[in-house]
């Protein structure tokens, strides 16, 4: 699986994401969208929101959309490479939705915009209307 990883900013607080090749698609790290819609001052108290919120999603019975998390191993604030919970965007939109957050409706105009600088990088390729 060929992957990038960015930082990408949203109103000056960083986001880590990874664009995947194959599936075509980016991953955020959940961790990251947790801060920022919880306004937690730390990684560390991100991470334990987002572990009360995964077992509260897990009683609720969305464990369906917590297995559609993956783990990369992403670049920490110190330096080094960690696993991280990331996912796509239907699934932070999802996560999104489980979180009271007055950031929640700018934070989902934001993805919209990042999935749309992404589709302004990809080369147009022609297709073969030219061809009979």
């Amino acid at each position: 699986m060929a992957e990038h990883e960015a930082i990408k900013l949203f109103e000056s607080l960083r986001v880590r994401v990874v664009w995947d090749d194959v599936q075509e698609k980016y991953f955020f790290s959940v961790v990251d969208v947790v801060a920022i819609l919880t306004d937690q001052a730390t990684p560390r108290s991100a991470s334990t929101y987002w572990a009360v919120l995964k077992k509260r999603l897990i009683a609720e019975g969305a464990s369906e959309m917590l297995t559609s998390c993956k783990q990369l191993k992403l670049q920490a604030a110190d330096g080094k490479r960690y696993l991280t919970d990331v996912a796509d965007t239907e699934h932070i939109l999802r996560i999104i939705q489980s979180i009271p957050s007055k950031k929640a409706e700018p934070f989902k105009q934001w993805l919209a915009q990042v999935g749309a600088e992404r589709i302004d990088e990809l080369p147009f390729e022609k297709d073969n209307q030219n061809k009979d």
